[in-house]
């Protein structure tokens, strides 16, 4: 049967949209995506930091005089088990760093180091040789240093200070130097796995359809709306070959909706300028329920043989703020950001208040937009 006019129209614009969905602008590949493999590794040790000021650690920080002890003992130095080093000017810190993707042996790492006792400030201080390891236990960086502080403490006497932002963290710039190598899937996988950063249906679609263009059927395949497997050469001077092409490709990455993003512990929300609102009646007030709880003494007359005795007397009272009923008209795609904050500004509402009406709104299908709460 020959479909009329009229659904072969419905069958080609339903087609239309399945085969060209609404993207937004074309970006570089590699921005919309994450490889495999390719990846930063954290570091974290445990050292000292030495040449402080009588800022270090107190001596109930126990840690840090055997820490100091067991240093010593590496370098001849035998301390009798008894004493107790009263150090002021060594302090117990935390040590970490990142190894860029494919780092190699000897390249340099920057360094943070925090206080980990209760120490006033590391202004001033160098950071003793300290292995950095891996989650797997191993050693892959060695830190040393000076370190850099942005911070200030100075303290009077009679206990009185000041304190301007940190000063109890700092950093050393290639401070690190890289020991060991951390192996990666990228150099031994016989594919190229593409992560997508924001996962999409029609942006991995986009993705396979744009590698299999140029590279010719099959090359890629979209394993899911948020991977992308690629069949890439397999010798390291060709896969980096193959990769800067990828790079050159511009891909149309799926249009997300616009985002009502809430920080319940802040109080902040920001609102996305593509946040449209549909046609609603909405209704806002406040209800008080307010109990007071008196006593009263009750006093009998003289010679009468009364008792005094005490009565609560208990006021309860409600007092429900009026709220006032506005309407945000709908145009054709809806109410724009401004009149939301022109309308909400009005009835001098709270970040609080404007919270609850976004998620009534959502709630009632009025809200075109992702609300998200944090």
């Amino acid at each position: 049967m020959v479909p009329d006019l009229m659904t072969l129209k419905h069958i080609l614009f339903a087609a239309g949209l399945v085969l060209f969905p609404l993207v937004a602008s074309a970006r570089p590949l590699l921005s919309l995506v994450d490889i495999q493999g390719i990846r930063e590794n954290q570091l974290v040790g445990y050292g000292l930091v030495v040449g402080l000021s009588g800022t270090g650690d107190k001596n109930q920080t126990k840690f840090t005089s055997q820490s100091v002890k067991n240093m010593l003992s590496q370098f001849g130095v035998q301390l009798p088990a008894n004493v107790d080093p009263k150090l002021k000017n060594v302090a117990a810190v935390a040590v970490n760093a990142s190894i860029p993707a494919l780092a190699g042996k000897g390249q340099s790492l920057d360094i943070t180091v925090s206080s980990i006792g209760d120490a006033k400030s590391l202004r001033g201080g160098t950071l003793l040789l300290t292995p950095l390891k891996g989650v797997d236990g191993q050693i892959y960086a060695m830190a040393q240093g000076n370190l850099v502080v942005g911070g200030v403490n100075a303290q009077g006497n009679s206990g009185t200070g000041i304190t301007i932002n940190i000063p109890t963290a700092g950093l050393i710039p290639n401070g690190g130097i890289i020991e060991r190598e951390i192996p990666s899937s990228f150099l031994t996988s016989t594919d190229v796995i593409l992560n997508l950063k924001v996962p999409g249906f029609n942006t991995a679609r986009n993705i396979e359809k744009e590698i299999n263009r140029v590279f010719g059927p099959d090359v890629a395949l979209a394993e899911s709306h948020a991977r992308i497997r690629v069949r890439a050469p397999h010798k390291a001077s060709q896969r980096v070959t193959f990769l800067a092409m990828l790079e050159n490709l511009d891909v149309a990455q799926q249009k997300k909706l616009d985002r009502v993003v809430f920080n319940a512990r802040t109080g902040t929300i920001v609102v996305g300028k593509d946040v449209r609102v549909h046609t609603a009646a909405v209704s806002h007030g406040n209800l008080t329920v307010s109990v007071v709880e008196n006593y009263n003494v009750s006093q009998p007359n003289a010679f009468s043989n009364g008792k005094t005795t005490v009565t609560p007397s208990s006021d309860v009272s409600i007092d429900q703020e009026r709220g006032k009923v506005f309407i945000w008209p709908e145009g054709n795609e809806g109410t724009s950001l401004q009149s939301i904050v022109d309308a909400v500004n009005s009835l001098g509402a709270s970040p609080n208040d404007l919270m609850s009406i976004l998620i009534a709104l959502d709630e009632s299908g009025a809200l075109d937009g992702e609300l998200v709460i944090l």
